[in-house]
């Protein structure tokens, strides 16, 4: 992989990975498409994706450190007794939230993926994404509770998010859908969502960083894989300050134009890809 196609890829796992369009799905895609010639099998691909996967994290981390800050110092129990409580109890939702991912993912990722991650596939995939955003804003609680989520919600919203494991499903848009059918509002699913999605992306990231050490892959491709890591932050950063604007703002009908966004790209990609060009 050039410097470039590395530098467009990082944009692009940065950006996807927050707006609820899938990141894999369109890591798969677009490559395809635009003929990039990415091999994803190689033992290169590997510590590449690796390093994006920190880089994005560490944008989320970035963006969110106040809160990550006050739920460390409510676990130490280093606040006010009030702010303790409630840091360790968004703590406790978000290790509820994340447990269905890390038992059905270590169960079902890699069948599902090897399964499904082909971009024919993935296309198909993308439009049912525009399905899922669709019906979430259908079938939505407008009964608010204004981001006060409850374990219950919490464990749902977690539940939702495990269908992203199928390439073309979105994580933040799956776990937001999740949480308007809990009656949460598009603004406080997001950023659940988001902190949520935290550390499943670094430890995605950080338990392939042992193996690709010892395999002596990292350092092979080190300086394209921290430039790459650098954009995917960057981009990350920058997504999640927009996306919690534009979720704020509009909250009658916020995932629409997503909707239509994954119908156009899914629909078209899959002729195009269909047809081989």
């Amino acid at each position: 992989m050039d410097l470039v196609h590395a530098v467009l890829f990082a944009a692009l796992q940065g950006a996807t990975e927050l707006f609820p369009v899938s990141s894999l799905g369109h890591a798969v895609i677009v490559p395809a498409l635009l003929h990039w010639g990415i091999d994803q099998s190689s033992p290169g691909f590997l510590p590449f994706l690796v390093m994006l996967h920190l880089g994005t994290a560490v944008g989320l981390i970035a963006y969110f450190y106040v809160e990550w800050l006050i739920m460390a110092r409510g676990v130490l129990g280093l606040g006010y007794a009030a702010e303790n409580t409630s840091a360790r109890a968004l703590f406790l939702k978000l290790v509820v939230a994340t447990l269905p991912a890390v038992i059905i993912g270590g169960l079902f990722k890699k069948p599902i993926s090897h399964l499904f991650a082909s971009p024919l596939i993935a296309s198909i995939f993308l439009m049912a994404n525009a399905g899922l955003l669709l019906l979430g804003e259908r079938l939505r609680n407008r009964h608010l509770r204004h981001g006060n989520i409850s374990y219950l919600d919490a464990l749902i919203i977690g539940l939702y998010q495990c269908l992203a494991f199928l390439p073309g499903i979105s994580r933040s848009g799956a776990a937001i859908v999740g949480g308007l059918k809990r009656g949460v509002s598009h603004a406080g699913a997001a950023k659940f969502s988001f902190l949520m999605g935290t550390p499943v992306i670094l430890a995605a990231g950080v338990a392939e960083v042992p193996k690709l050490m010892h395999r002596h892959q990292l350092h092979a491709l080190l300086g394209v894989s921290l430039l790459a890591a650098i954009t995917s932050g960057i981009v990350a950063y920058a997504s999640t300050a927009y996306l919690m604007r534009y979720f704020k703002d509009h909250d009658d009908w916020a995932l629409k134009p997503f909707v239509v966004y994954c119908a156009i790209a899914g629909a078209g990609s899959f002729l195009l890809l269909a047809v081989g060009l």
